[in-house]
């Protein structure tokens, strides 16, 4: 228990602005409950998901980098999730799992060269002694763009992605869950990606996600 509450390299819960990040999203809040779930949309909708702002170091999937940045991909808004309970009191883990993701852009997809994503980032909260997963990483424009249904979080069930969009098309799909993690496992994860990504992976995809979805979903749409 004690592990789950601690700051460590990446999940800086002590920095200041992670502590006033969740002081401000828990203010007026008193059950952990209501606070988790107000941090997590916080996290959810407050920072844009963005798969090209990928940075595979310490410093750059710390919490208070996230912040900084103001959009992050599933990994880093997981931590900062993580972080954010911690900085409250409330034990909280990094949960990691293998998912088809069938939400890309073209870009993507060439830079991936597999619709798998490894190692897919999601924090596990406790909350009256029971572990809840919480998955932050779409924000709900990017999910109205691509017509699948926003995940919500109410502190009682698990927050895991839908299997079919809004149209009935497949949208994720679960492979294979790695467990949860009171520190991130870097390099357990790195070793991951340089088994199933290409070394053109590791730099991200180079453009502008934003303007990528819009054609991505124009595309669809027509």
């Amino acid at each position: 228990m004690l592990d789950a509450l601690k700051p460590t390299p990446t999940i800086d819960s002590e920095h200041p602005a992670v502590v006033a990040f969740a002081e401000a999203n828990g203010e007026g809040l008193t059950h952990p409950r209501e606070r988790a779930v107000k941090l997590y949309y916080a996290v959810r909708d407050g920072i844009r998901y963005d798969p090209y702002a990928l940075v595979l170091t310490i410093p750059g999937l710390k919490a208070s980098r996230t912040l900084e940045l103001g959009r992050a991909w599933c990994v880093p808004k997981a931590i900062l999730l993580t972080a954010a309970c911690r900085a409250l009191g409330i034990p909280a883990r990094l949960g990691f799992a293998d998912v088809r993701n069938h939400l890309s852009t073209q870009r993507m997809r060439q830079t991936m060269k597999t619709d798998v994503f490894y190692w897919h980032g999601y924090t596990a909260i406790e909350l009256d002694g029971k572990w809840v997963k919480a998955t932050p990483a779409f924000n709900i424009e990017l999910c109205e763009k691509f017509r699948i249904k926003p995940l919500e979080f109410d502190g009682h069930e698990d927050s895991i992605y839908h299997p079919f969009d809004l149209d009935g098309h497949q949208h994720m799909e679960y492979l294979r869950f790695h467990g949860e993690y009171d520190d991130l496992p870097f390099d357990e994860m790195m070793n991951a990606f340089a088994r199933h990504y290409s070394r053109e992976m590791y730099q991200g995809p180079v453009g502008d996600f934003d303007r990528d979805v819009e054609e991505e979903t124009r595309d669809k749409a027509s």
